[in-house]
């Protein structure tokens, strides 16, 4: 039988950098660590990108989707289910949000969300201002509001009417709003562009902005939201709701499932034909997301995300503290962190920490995040802590 990676170079187009040095062919999961091919065992702080908030077969979401596959898989839209209207019941209940819609992915319900902005605003407004180091998804259009140059080379035109703001700078949003511009769009914590937390002044200073000028506030909770930060949504530490929110990553708890919630006089605008998902809402992803959603809503879990969350960023602190001459800095909000490395050795730590059984994930030349499973013990998070330590001692005894 041809080895994975024969199969892969043969077959499937070259859109993921897999490097040779760095392959991995993963078999098995389960909590907090994945086994591969070759029975090695690894702590798995990627987590399937802030997917698999709950671990690897939590067993809630595996009985949920093993229930749902023998009731019924899929149905289209045309038709109600139950595990759809009860997800979009849960949600509502539990956020900012009056409606929602169903899609697939983080990039799908983003798009969602700039139609929706646009349709409100018909046909006057149209702009939407977004976040330097922002990262809103694939397609064109989410590309295109996406802040980073990087993932927009060699698409061009893309579609018009995005311009990018400083994060935390909110004087500089203000500079760009004029007659045309719908709305603002922001992350509340930015992920790809490298774990940047927002402050508490500019996110009420974008709410208040908004409020003044007529614009959609929209925060993308993609990958910040669902607990990642310690509070079910992330926009909660602030105390500032937006008009229009998306989330999805780690919803399904590892099927792909995405949603946009809307307050109640900007979700009207949508009709029948406006926009739509054939996959959205499925139900063996519904059920997933409830089961998910069940568990991230019980007494106390997302104070231990909290305690835990304070605890890692302890941990990464001390080796900026141990290794200043290596490290700049540490960042993060809960179970959500990066280090900044004051030299271009993001992959070599990324690869050493591989090698001693710890996944992590390098992003560019300089930077490490972390997005352990929500349910990590405190004993894997300190082990991950301790493999850290011994791979920048080794990086700074090289430099």
């Amino acid at each position: 039988m041809a080895a994975v990676e024969e199969l892969e170079a043969r077959y499937i187009m070259n859109t993921y950098n897999r490097q040779e040095d760095r392959t991995l062919v993963l078999v098995k999961g389960a909590g907090s660590r994945v086994w591969d091919n070759k029975g090695k065992d690894y702590l798995d702080f990627v987590g399937g990108l802030a997917v698999n908030i709950l671990g690897h077969c939590h067993p809630d979401v595996v009985a949920a989707i093993c229930f749902q596959a023998g009731e019924l898989i899929h149905a289209s839209n045309l038709y109600y289910t139950r595990p759809q209207a009860e997800l979009a019941r849960v949600l509502v209940e539990h956020s900012a949000g009056d409606r929602v819609f169903f899609a697939n992915s983080g990039a799908e319900v983003n798009e969602a969300a700039i139609k929706l902005a646009r349709k409100f605003h018909y046909p006057r407004r149209y702009k939407i201002i977004t976040a330097r180091r922002s990262f809103h998804g694939r397609t064109l259009a989410t590309v295109a509001a996406t802040g980073q140059q990087k993932y927009q080379q060699g698409f061009a035109p893309l579609p018009d009417g995005f311009s990018y703001a400083r994060f935390n700078d909110l004087a500089s949003f203000e500079e760009l709003v004029d007659g045309e511009t719908a709305a603002i769009m922001i992350e509340p914590v930015q992920g790809e562009g490298g774990i940047h937390v927002a402050a508490p002044d500019f996110i009420r200073g974008l709410r208040e902005l908004c409020d003044r000028t007529g614009l959609l506030l929209i925060f993308d909770e993609v990958q910040c939201g669902l607990g990642r930060t310690g509070r079910l949504w992330a926009y909660e530490n602030w105390g500032a709701a937006p008009d229009i929110f998306t989330t999805a990553k780690g919803l399904g708890g590892g099927l792909p499932i995405g949603a946009m919630l809307a307050r109640s006089g900007v979700a009207e605008v949508f009709k029948p034909g406006d926009h739509a998902s054939t996959f959205g809402g499925n139900p063996v992803a519904c059920r997933a997301a409830l089961a998910v959603l069940e568990l991230l809503l019980k007494d106390s879990f997302l104070e231990q995300v909290r305690n835990k969350g304070s605890l890692f960023m302890a941990g990464l602190r001390r080796q900026v503290t141990l290794f200043p001459g290596l490290v700049r800095e540490a960042r993060g909000l809960g179970l959500m962190a990066a280090l900044e490395l004051r030299e271009p050795l993001a992959g070599a730590a990324q690869q050493r920490c591989q090698e001693r059984g710890l996944l992590v994930n390098a992003i560019g030349d300089n930077i490490l995040r972390f997005l352990p499973p929500l349910i990590a013990l405190e004993e894997e998070l300190e082990q991950a802590l301790a493999i850290l330590e011994q791979v920048l001692s080794g990086l700074l005894e090289q430099t």
